[in-house]
């Protein structure tokens, strides 16, 4: 594990101006001939955060495919709704035709089509699924948004967009006390190489699907998901969120918590630098450093 974790903050008002600056930060990448895998959010298809922006995918996908990779695919498993009419809803098969992007429907897969993942920590019976694309794929990417989760999870950031990945079964997840560790540990399945978080547009209560919807004006990137969404919790922090993110020390969130006792990433806020670019990210940085470290 790394002593310090980078998180690259950018003040925008622009989606595919932030996804450019963000993409900046991570320089040139090593995909050319490699399976790319994207994971976004597309629980439903409700407007963002309630799903991955149509702008912020697209300009993702344009600079993926810059670094000419082999394949470059989408996969998702939504819910409550199907997917097959989420995308529909949000246009994404044209999009990836556009793009020569190839689109997987997660809830159209065989059995042969998922992977059983097994490991010792897991609170999840007889271990989790998870699609062979994913499993299969020469690096992973993952974009999610910022938002709080109505339902059990209490944010819905970097570590809860891996719930995408496993077969829709409500009863096995929600229906556990154990559900936001069991979220973590879905994290232990795929490692991204990095995730996009889109923070222009966020809800501080509710969510996933509706909720209360502010604006944060901001996206970031990083490597490590736990910094990541403890940055994102900072953010909800400061724009004013519900008592289960504003009562709650960052770092005993029950989804950050149990990442940190699993190893996939940092284990304390003064290991996370946030990176910026302008005098106005900056500005936002300090604020937000101040709540990571009170």
């Amino acid at each position: 594990m790394q002593d310090k974790a980078k998180v690259y903050l950018v003040a925008t008002t622009n989606r595919k101006e932030g996804v450019k600056r963000c993409m900046n930060f991570m320089g040139p990448l090593s995909y050319e001939g490699k399976r790319l895998f994207v994971k976004p959010n597309f629980n439903t298809a409700d407007v963002c955060p309630g799903s991955t922006h149509n702008d912020t995918l697209e300009e993702l996908l344009i600079q993926l495919k810059a670094f000419s990779p082999a394949s470059l695919t989408i996969g998702e498993r939504s819910g409550p709704a199907v997917v097959a009419e989420v995308l529909r809803e949000k246009k994404i098969p044209e999009l990836c035709e556009k793009l020569g992007v190839n689109l997987v429907n997660f809830e159209e897969l065989s059995a042969e089509d998922w992977v059983l993942f097994q490991h010792e920590a897991l609170h999840w019976p007889g271990g989790l699924q998870i699609p062979k694309v994913v499993v299969d794929a020469d690096a992973i990417v993952a974009t999610c948004t910022l938002k709080t989760h109505g339902f059990g999870g209490v944010f819905s950031m970097s570590l809860k967009l891996g719930v995408g990945l496993v077969p829709k079964d409500f009863k096995t997840l929600h229906n556990s006390p154990d559900m936001r560790k069991m979220i973590a540990e879905i994290n232990l399945a795929y490692t991204p190489d990095f995730v996009l978080m889109d923070g222009i547009d966020v809800f501080t209560d509710g969510g996933p699907m509706q909720g209360t919807k502010k604006k944060g004006n901001v996206m970031l990137i990083a490597k490590d998901r736990i910094a990541l969404d403890a940055v994102g919790l900072s953010i909800l922090k400061q724009l004013g969120s519900n008592d289960a993110i504003m009562n709650t020390p960052i770092f005993q969130q029950e989804q950050i918590a149990r990442a940190v006792e699993l190893g996939l990433g940092i284990t304390e806020p003064n290991q996370i630098e946030i990176v910026t670019d302008d005098a106005e990210s900056a500005l936002y940085a300090a604020r937000l450093k101040e709540i990571l470290t009170a």
